[in-house]
C-alpha cells in the first residue's frame, strides 16, 4: 500500500476513534491519546524552550482536545483540529510568560538553553538553532517539517490563509539557513 492509501487509513482510525470519543466510549479517548502523544510531545519540544515547558504545554492541549472533542464536527480534521488547539495553547503559554516577565521587569531573561555544547551532530545542531528562531517561526517550520502538515493543514491549525503559510514558510528557512550558517552548520 503506498503512502495515500495508508495515510487515508490512518485518517479513517482517526475518525473513527473521534466518533467513538465523541460517544463518549470509555477508552476511545485513551487510544486516541495513545496515537497522537508522540507528535503532540514532538510539537511541544519543538516550540517550547525546556522539556518542562513541553511537558506542560502537552497538558494543556490533551485537556484541551479532552474538552472540545464532543464539538468537532467534522472527524476528518482531526489532525488539522488537534494542532490548532496545539497552537492556541502554544499561543496561550507564550501571552502568559509575557505578561508574567512584564510584571517581573528588564531582569527577565530569555535566553535558550545556555548550557548546550558546541558538539552536538549535524540533527541536534539544528534542533538547537531551530530552539533559537522566534516562536512564529519555530512553530510554523515544527507543523509542516516535524509533524507533516500540509500547507492547508498547516493554515487550519493556525487560522491564517494558506498564502500567510507559505510566506511564513519562505522566512522561516531563511531564518533557519541564517543561523545556522553562522554556526558552520551549512
Amino acid at each position: 500500500m503506498g503512502r495515500t492509501g495508508a495515510s487515508e487509513e490512518i485518517q479513517i482510525d482517526d475518525e473513527l476513534l473521534v466518533i467513538r470519543c465523541q460517544l463518549r466510549e470509555r477508552h476511545a479517548f485513551d487510544e486516541l491519546v495513545a496515537r497522537w502523544a508522540g507528535p503532540v510531545a514532538n510539537y511541544a519540544v519543538h516550540v517550547s524552550e525546556n522539556r518542562d515547558a513541553a511537558a506542560e504545554l502537552t497538558q494543556d492541549i490533551w485537556l484541551r482536545v479532552l474538552r472540545g472533542i464532543a464539538r468537532l464536527h467534522d472527524p476528518s480534521r482531526f489532525r488539522s483540529w488537534l494542532f490548532g488547539i496545539a497552537h492556541r495553547a502554544f499561543i496561550d503559554t507564550i501571552r502568559r510568560r509575557y505578561q508574567a516577565f512584564t510584571s517581573l521587569g528588564d531582569d527577565a531573561d530569555h535566553a535558550v538553553n545556555d548550557e548546550l555544547q558546541d558538539d552536538y551532530g549535524d540533527l541536534e545542531s539544528m534542533e538547537i538553532e531551530l530552539a533559537r528562531l522566534p516562536p512564529i517561526e519555530r512553530e510554523i517550520l515544527t507543523l509542516f517539517y516535524l509533524q507533516e502538515l500540509t500547507i492547508e493543514e498547516t493554515a487550519n491549525a493556525l487560522s491564517i490563509p494558506a498564502g500567510t503559510v507559505k510566506s511564513r514558510l519562505h522566512r522561516a528557512r531563511r531564518l533557519l539557513r541564517r543561523e545556522l550558517r553562522k554556526g558552520d552548520l551549512m
